[in-house]
């Protein structure tokens, strides 16, 4: 959510910004909300006049009253229950307002950074930087999914079964690599210097509507019946909203913090890759980094996040690139937004595994995150990014290592987490 006094004064500014976003529908917003507050501006200034009327009124009584004139005391008194009942109806006529301009200037999208690439859809998103040379090898790569049955390793139809489409069991070597990457991006994270958390999966809905976008909500998440609570479609949600309704002293930023979590989502998609096997599904795991930052460090920190997620994969041998999302393909918090993909030797083309954004104050604005300062309290920024989320990063492993002979060959980094296994061998 952007300022409306930033809105109030930079009109053209905030439409421009829709329009690179290519939300033509959403133009009218910004001149019925600069209508809304001014109305809302003027009933605030009518209530303070009341009041002061009112005071100064009050103050009367008391003297008539002292001096006998209750006759005028009484018509006084008769004054100020007016002005009591325009007050009530003009606060009522404020809140409604205030409601108003806070839902509206909630679906108007964040400002991007001027660097941001103008493009209606991902489709457009521009190609930074590939690190890793991506290998084509002489041999064939199965399927993600047959490389893990052929590991004895995943069950789809039992999963069918037991919770319908969109589900899983990883099972035996594969489960236990599923863990062991986790494992290894969690210590990863922490010799980066940041802070370890295990966060609540479920959120009540005004941190929802604080993180997120209401058309984000409505695509995402799970809500959990007959109460306000919603399941987690990353640890991002609860950990941004640990700082809710905050006011954060300067000496203990930046809050740099790396989690662990289960991740509810109810699209499953059919674009990219095949339905078959584990690439878009209704539950994964994952490891988050978040940083909560003085606003002039937030650029800097965005920087480093994304390269951390592309240390972690090339540490373990895998291609990957760099896309600068585009205006159209950019959620409407964001300022800025990265991903990283990964190479797929099978398909011979890279495919999304992590994404980095900035969102600069709006999420702050929405969950109330301010900083302590000299001269008032002012708002933090918030980023996020994914260090690692199988079991998408198994099928980019898998393809990565696997052998003609169909064994998977395990890099140095992981074999701690692995018992020391070296190679993993096909079971059928």
């Amino acid at each position: 959510m952007i300022d409306i006094k930033f809105l109030r004064e930079n009109p053209d500014v905030v439409k421009e910004n829709i329009k690179n976003k290519f939300q033509m529908h959403k133009l009218a917003l910004v001149d019925e909300v600069i209508e809304l507050d001014a109305k809302n501006r003027e009933l605030k200034l009518a209530g303070d006049e009341l009041r002061s009327k009112r005071n100064t009124l009050s103050n009367q009584i008391g003297g008539l009253m002292r001096d006998g004139k209750k006759d005028e005391a009484e018509k006084i008194k008769l004054e100020v229950k007016e002005i009591n009942d325009k007050l009530t109806e003009n606060e009522k006529l404020e809140t409604e307002y205030a409601e108003k301009v806070t839902n509206i200037m909630m679906k108007i999208p964040n400002i991007m950074h001027e660097s941001v690439p103008i493009g209606k859809d991902d489709s457009e998103n521009v190609e930074n930087e590939k690190f890793g040379e991506p290998v084509v090898p002489k041999y064939e790569i199965p399927y993600h999914a047959d490389i893990m049955e052929s590991l004895c390793g995943l069950d789809l139809d039992a999963a069918r079964r037991v919770a319908g489409n969109g589900f899983y069991y990883l099972v035996g070597d594969v489960a236990r690599l599923h863990s062991a990457i986790l494992s290894y991006a969690r210590d990863f994270m922490i010799n980066k210097g940041f802070t370890y958390c295990i966060p609540p999966y479920m959120i009540r809905s005004d941190v929802v509507t604080g993180v997120m976008s209401f058309e984000e909500m409505d695509a995402m998440m799970y809500k959990i019946e007959g109460e306000d609570l919603y399941l987690i479609g990353t640890s991002e949600h609860s950990m941004i909203g640990k700082f809710k309704e905050q006011i954060l002293d300067k000496a203990n930023l930046p809050y740099t913090m790396t989690s662990y979590s289960p991740c509810f989502r109810k699209e499953k998609g059919a674009h990219g890759i095949e339905e078959r096997g584990v690439y878009r599904i209704h539950q994964f795991e994952k490891q988050e980094m978040i940083v909560v930052c003085e606003p002039e460090d937030s650029y800097d920190w965005y920087e480093k996040m994304w390269n951390y997620t592309v240390e972690l994969f090339r540490s373990m041998d895998i291609p990957v690139r760099t896309l600068e999302c585009c205006s159209g393909d950019l959620a409407d918090l964001k300022a800025k937004s990265v991903d990283v993909e990964a190479w797929s030797p099978r398909q011979q083309k890279y495919f999304e595994v992590g994404s980095c954004s900035n969102l600069t104050d709006a999420q702050a604005r929405r969950l109330g995150i301010r900083i302590k300062g000299e001269k008032g309290n002012y708002y933090a920024h918030t980023l996020n990014n994914t260090v690692v989320a199988p079991p998408r990063m198994l099928i980019a492993f898998l393809e990565n290592h696997y052998q003609e002979d169909g064994t998977i060959t395990i890099p140095e980094v992981l074999r701690p987490y692995m018992g020391g296994i070296e190679i993993l061998k096909p079971k059928k």
